[in-house]
């Protein structure tokens, strides 16, 4: 896909807190230099999908491409690690531009709050008792009771991460796809979702809220109480990933398919 830059000379570096990925940055930073993000032509983030996460949220509106090196545990959304050539690996490296979801939910006082999620939104149960919700797409009401532990809808790059794992389906990355996925289906049992245009406008209505109360959460940002939650595309904020050549986010998507 187009990226911003060609011309990767000047590095801001971040990095998680654990020692692994601080002695990282330091080695980094006294190789290439530690630029200012308002200044650099790529920001290089060491840690784990959760600091990859964190950096993308920091700078959503920043256009700046993101190249994550793996620091963590997780990583699939980094690359490996190593000092050596990184500047050339920056020119090589292939852009995925992806789009987050846009989180506005209500809660009980009546207060909006909206928020960008790069993986997904999800709603879950609060307390011992399932939820109760009703789903609307594009105006229309598609599931008039789900009764269980809660739901979500994943972008393509978020559908390998706790969509796969409430039994959601793996979205290629440049599928015009989002997943709407259950979490614990009770009624009806069967249900596990739904695959849906990434035009698609939808809500969810929490039935007995205060019986059955139900946070919602965008990413790693989390609501309590909440009445409604209405759940979109986001087109106009595009986030550019940075991976190397044959190890691209398209190419780990189709991977997981495969694997046990």
């Amino acid at each position: 896909m187009d990226q911003p830059t060609k011309n990767f000379e000047s590095v801001s570096f971040v990095a998680s807190s654990v020692p692994e990925a601080r002695n990282s940055l330091r080695r980094l930073a006294h190789r290439y230099g530690n630029a200012a993000p308002e200044h650099a032509d790529a920001i290089v983030a060491l840690g784990g999908d959760g600091l990859m996460l964190q950096t993308i949220h920091s700078h959503m509106h920043d256009k700046i491409p993101i190249y994550g090196m793996n620091r963590g545990s997780v990583g699939f959304l980094m690359n490996e690690y190593s000092e050596d050539g990184l500047l050339e690996r920056l020119q090589k490296a292939t852009v995925t531009k992806i789009h987050p979801l846009a989180m506005l939910a209500v809660d009980r006082s009546g207060q909006s709050h909206k928020r960008l999620a790069v993986n997904e939104v999800s709603l879950f149960r609060e307390r011992y008792q399932a939820a109760k919700l009703a789903i609307w797409v594009d105006g229309k009401p598609r599931m008039p009771e789900l009764i269980c532990d809660g739901a979500l809808v994943a972008t393509p790059a978020g559908s390998t991460a706790y969509n796969l794992s409430a039994y959601g389906p793996i979205l290629p990355i440049n599928a015009p796809l989002l997943a709407l996925t259950a979490i614990s289906p009770f009624r009806p049992r069967r249900w596990r979702g739904a695959l849906l245009p990434n035009t698609a406008k939808i809500s969810f209505e929490v039935l007995e809220p205060f019986k059955r109360p139900v946070s919602a959460a965008g990413d790693h940002y989390e609501i309590r109480d909440v009445m409604k939650v209405d759940v979109a595309q986001e087109n106009d904020v595009e986030i550019f990933m940075m991976f190397d050549p044959g190890h691209d986010l398209d190419e780990r998507i189709l991977l997981e398919q495969f694997r046990n």
